[in-house]
């Protein structure tokens, strides 16, 4: 079997709704070891904004998208509790409200409909905030991060960023279902015809590993996924991929139905981790610290 053979079992598509699925290999390396978490307490004022419901149960249901590091993975396989970004945070914001979080893995493109059929009270996958899921789904902040663009190493025909769509028009793109990365993509399909170039094709994956594979395989040209995704990914060898610079920066948040009341919760105990130095301990066990928020916010508008 080829090192990319070996490889192939690890990789996985994550998700950012920012960031969507974020495409990246990593799953073979050890976790790094700090556990941040594990000093934090619950804070009664913080937990007294939660519903009296959910105070008295103790336990929330969270949807989360379980993929590629450093967001949220299997570090041993199938049979290994999930870690990353996504899972310290959440873990750490549970432990301040005093509750319990049942966590269910489950696919990026059924979280956010899962949280508006009462299915779980929460959900994780990086999910980016944009004016269109506003519409129908309330955020509450924890990093920034957002889209970019990655090849084969290499490959030097796009330079070192893609700055506009212009810049793919005759290539093939690949980008995870359900994304936001799907929708910049298809919104911006005519950017090629305007300039009299040939269209660029957009390749949708829903497997876990099929969109590297794609990638190292030459049947997509560039990788569109999450900003922190694709400079992890890049910085693994076996992934051989050259990241090609942030596009459009993404507000990511906590995804709740919109007019849950969890969000005043959830954003202040956010806050108390950003304060008491948790959350940066946490980013920066994840080569994330350029991700950092100075405050969760509850809703914000979409970066432009």
């Amino acid at each position: 079997m080829t090192a990319v053979g070996a490889l192939l079992p690890l990789l996985a598509v994550a998700a950012c709704g920012s960031g969507d699925a974020t495409t990246t290999v990593g799953q073979s390396s050890p976790a790094p070891t700090d556990n941040p978490v594990a000093a934090v307490r619950k804070v009664d004022t913080v937990a007294a904004l939660l519903p009296a419901d959910i105070r008295k149960a103790g336990i929330l249901r969270i949807g989360s998208s379980i993929g590629a590091p450093p967001s949220a993975y299997l570090p041993g396989g199938s049979d290994a509790q999930p870690v990353g970004l996504d899972i310290d945070i959440s873990n750490a914001v549970a432990k301040v409200l005093g509750i319990t979080l049942n966590r269910q893995a489950a696919s990026f493109e059924t979280i956010l409909p899962a949280l508006g059929s009462g299915k779980y009270d929460v959900g994780t996958g990086n999910f980016g905030v944009t004016s269109e899921r506003l519409r129908s789904i309330d955020f509450v902040t924890y990093i920034d991060d957002g889209q970019g663009f990655a090849v084969r190493a290499g490959n030097t025909s796009l330079g070192r960023q893609v700055s506009n769509l212009g810049q793919l028009c005759g290539l093939t793109i690949g980008t995870g279902a359900g994304t936001t990365f799907e929708a910049t993509l298809n919104a911006q399909r005519d950017v090629c015809a305007k300039a009299g170039r040939k269209p660029y094709q957009v390749k949708v994956f829903a497997e876990s590993g099929a969109l590297v594979t794609a990638l190292q395989q030459g049947r997509i040209d560039v990788e569109m996924s999450t900003i922190n995704g694709l400079r992890y990914q890049a910085a693994q060898p076996a992934a051989r991929t050259t990241f090609l610079g942030e596009f459009h920066r993404l507000d990511v948040g906590f995804a709740f139905k919109r007019g849950s009341p969890l969000t005043r919760a959830f954003q202040a105990a956010v806050n108390r981790l950003i304060s008491d130095g948790t959350y940066p301990r946490i980013l920066r066990k994840w080569g994330v610290s350029a991700s950092a928020i100075p405050e969760s916010r509850i809703d914000p508008p979409e970066h432009k």
